[in-house]
């Protein structure tokens, strides 16, 4: 493929992606005229179907188009360079899409979803209610998703299902709402001992990376979720954020409303201007470490159990969430 060709299937490929809903050939014509691409709607039919033959998109009812998971994955991998800092974006896009309402508990929170095979989430099911039950976790909610079922960009196969944990970034959400403007930092493996923190071992800056940092601790095996929970001993993913130092009295007292609505997650609030763990922070801010949410499901790496996970993968309605101790008795209908 010539450059120029495989610069407008990108464009392409870019346009379904970020509507995230499904397009006729026309509007995704009308979309290149208006970004600068000289472009007729029969050539944009061609390059369609080309990326059809590829397994790049699917087409659904009325003509229309959307991205696959194997589309996303093209295009994310052509635009590595492009997408360094990319992260640190869509974090705060995510923030300022999420209407999560803390006094109500109704509107949309930011998820993770992880697709996995139903037969070993029920045979890790007592490790990853321990993740829970300990503390490891983002809150004590999580929710299944049903093959067919999509969320974003993801959706779920068949003979799999999606598990959906709340992410971190709820708190950036939920902060700002409040007036409280949160910067996250970066993601890392925090070691524990005794079941307390002790220091960071490794850390992923969010400004410096196009993939999530837990996403990458967890597939390359530098967690030890399960020398967590037996022992109290291991390695957790955890994130790093900071506030202004004058909110520090106001985020704790949402921190306990996020606590009783099953979203608790503060692992632990720094002093304003204090190194927490030996993190510096800087001067008018304080730092906090916040559970990472991908945590509970990492047992299924661990395990040998090889599943795909996606970080910020959209946004849910917080009414499809449950506790995470009914993960038994719903997981029987996907058996």
């Amino acid at each position: 493929m010539n450059e120029k060709a495989a610069k407008k299937k990108n464009a392409i490929l870019s346009i379904i992606k970020d509507l995230e809903k499904p397009m006729r050939s026309s509007k995704i014509a009308r979309e290149l005229l208006s970004q600068g691409h000289d472009i007729s709607e029969r050539t944009v039919r061609l390059y369609l179907q080309e990326m059809f033959d590829a397994g790049l998109i699917e087409k659904t009812d009325k003509c229309c188009h959307r991205i696959t998971e194997r589309g996303l994955c093209e295009f994310e991998a052509s635009k590595t360079i492009e997408r360094v800092g990319f992260l640190s974006a869509k974090i705060d896009q995510m923030t300022y899409r999420m209407n999560f309402n803390l006094a109500t508990r109704t509107g949309s929170l930011v998820v993770n979803t992880t697709l996995a095979d139903p037969r070993q989430v029920a045979q890790c099911l007592p490790m990853m209610q321990k993740v829970y039950a300990d503390g490891y976790a983002m809150g004590n909610l999580i929710t299944f998703l049903a093959p067919g079922e999509r969320i974003g960009q993801l959706t779920v196969p068949e003979g799999m299902i999606g598990i959906g944990t709340v992410c971190s970034i709820t708190l950036n959400g939920v902060l700002l709402q409040h007036g409280i403007p949160t910067n996250s930092r970066f993601g890392g493996v925090l070691e524990l001992r005794d079941k307390k923190p002790v220091r960071f071992v490794e850390i992923i800056m969010y400004d410096g990376t196009s993939i999530d940092p837990l996403e990458i601790f967890i597939r390359s095996g530098m967690t030890n979720y399960i020398g967590a929970i037996k022992t109290g001993n291991g390695r957790i993913g955890v994130g790093f954020r900071e506030f202004p130092s004058e909110s520090r009295d106001m985020v704790e007292a949402i921190a306990e409303k996020l606590e009783k609505a099953g979203l608790g997650a503060f692992m632990c609030i720094g002093r304003p201007g204090q190194p927490l763990l030996d993190i510096p922070v800087s001067e008018g801010r304080a730092g906090a470490i916040v559970i990472g949410g991908l945590n509970p499901v990492s047992i299924l790496e661990e395990s040998g159990f090889r599943v795909h996970s996606r970080a910020l993968s959209g946004l849910m309605d917080f009414g499809r969430l449950f506790h995470y101790e009914e993960m038994g008795a719903r997981l029987q209908q996907f058996l």
